[in-house]
């Protein structure tokens, strides 16, 4: 206790002559199809912080816009972080949380520490619970009386996607399998293995996430990188910020698109049925730079990391240097600000909400902890037309922060359930928060 109190007061002194500036007060800065990008820029000390955690009291939510109510599906969950609407309503939820790797570099040092801090605070480093619950809404009144426990013993559990009668379900060091019927409430033992993905003993990005193309032939799965910029070495690097094919027919797995420093949220936009993912950016260049972001996915695509970001603009730190994949980057569609912590995304393809939001893009963002001011902590909508993000960005689901930038929550998984009602995970909150346009007449 007493080494952390002197650690935390020299590096308070040390700070006020070597800290970061601070970012844009703009809550909308580095968002849109094109956002300026400043110059980057170091500091003796990373922007950390730790944020107390308050929760949420009774009776209290996060704020939707006008015309919208928010009601508490389920509560009392432990660290909720992803969703999955199975065809007969019933809502998967992924119980996980972060275990801190001794391997990892990234771990150590003043930024480590901050980090290790926040993670204990929001109480994500701990074991992690690896169980996937099912909850059901008999009466359709919009509360899942019903909890029950689907499946346990799995290794830190995310992503999940039905093909057929098959549930696959993406652990941290694979994609497991089980045999699903409508309606069914439990499944025995912790799967089949389908196929490996990078795992420990680093892990760095741990979250991996599972979607099935629209036609069910193929599975898309993601991969975080390792490190922040390749500092736990570019061989461990290997197969990593990437999004993977699986073909379910023959078995055999490809990277689809890479350069991707840790992607989450995949889904398919519904008119184009392109790919699309959310994706965080790199630390420790600036408070406004890079802007995490939304792109289209696609098949061979470099997107950059580590060797530069937003196209062909070069990161410095990431050794050996590489022209030749710099020159290789694309530069991905929409900016979602920087250190947003982007994880959920879900289409909008449901028919109760007005029709502005009809094919639009709901985005999770967890939050930052390594940026003055804060960022993220909301649900955004990005509409869409034509296929494509539009530059009107909204704070959709809002609040999460108190006015003291007290965290009462983080959003992290977001899906669209068979009303049409939104649905977000709230891993610090444990509740799985669900949106619906106000009744007529309601007050």
């Amino acid at each position: 206790m007493i080494r952390t109190q002197i650690f935390a007061a020299a590096l308070s002194a040390v700070a006020l002559c070597a800290c970061m500036p601070k970012g844009s007060s703009d809550p909308w800065t580095g968002y849109g199809p094109k956002p300026p990008l400043p110059k980057p820029q170091s500091a003796l000390i990373p922007t950390v912080g730790t944020p107390k955690v308050v929760g949420w009291g009774a009776g209290e939510a996060p704020r939707a816009p006008a015309g919208f109510t928010v009601t508490r599906y389920a509560e009392g969950l432990d660290h909720p972080r992803w969703l999955y609407v199975l065809p007969n309503g019933d809502v998967l939820v992924a119980e996980s949380s972060t275990e801190p790797s001794e391997a990892d570099k990234t771990n150590q040092g003043i930024k480590g520490f901050f980090q290790k801090h926040l993670m204990k605070s929001v109480g994500s480093a701990k074991p992690s619970p690896n169980k996937i619950f099912l909850l059901r809404d008999a009466d359709g009144d919009g509360v899942a009386e019903s909890r029950m426990l689907f499946a346990q013993g799995l290794k830190q559990p995310f992503g999940m996607t039905l093909v057929g009668p098959t549930l696959y379900v993406a652990n941290s060091d694979g994609v497991v399998s089980f045999p699903y019927a409508d309606g069914q409430t439990s499944e025995t033992g912790t799967g089949q293995k389908v196929f490996d993905l990078p795992g420990g003993p680093i892990n760095h990005h741990w979250t991996k996430n599972v979607v099935a193309s629209p036609d069910k032939t193929k599975l898309y799965v993601t991969v975080g990188s390792n490190s922040n910029v390749g500092e736990n070495g570019l061989e461990n690097e290997t197969g990593r910020a990437a999004i993977w094919e699986y073909d379910i027919a023959t078995a055999k797995t490809r990277i689809f698109a890479s350069g991707i420093r840790n992607p989450n949220g995949l889904d398919f936009e519904p008119t184009t049925h392109a790919l699309w993912t959310v994706s965080n950016e790199r630390d420790e260049i600036g408070n406004d730079l890079p802007p995490d972001f939304l792109t289209s996915v696609k098949d061979g695509g470099f997107y950059g990391w580590p060797w530069s970001y937003w196209g062909q603009n070069v990161d410095v730190r990431a050794k050996p240097a590489n022209p030749q994949m710099v020159a290789k980057a694309t530069a991905p569609d929409f900016g979602l600000g920087a250190h947003s912590a982007a994880l959920g995304l879900a289409f909008y393809t449901g028919a109760a909400f007005p029709a502005s939001y009809r094919g639009g893009a709901f985005i999770g963002e967890h939050g930052s902890w390594n940026r003055n001011p804060l960022n993220g902590y909301q649900v955004v909508f990005i509409p869409f037309a034509n296929g494509q993000p539009q530059n009107a960005p909204v704070g959709f689901l809002t609040g999460f922060l108190d006015r003291r930038n007290r965290i009462q929550g983080r959003p992290v998984g977001v899906a669209v359930d068979r009303t049409g009602a939104l649905l977000v995970a709230d891993d610090v909150g444990g509740i799985v928060w669900r949106v619906t346009p106000t009744p007529a007449g309601a007050k």
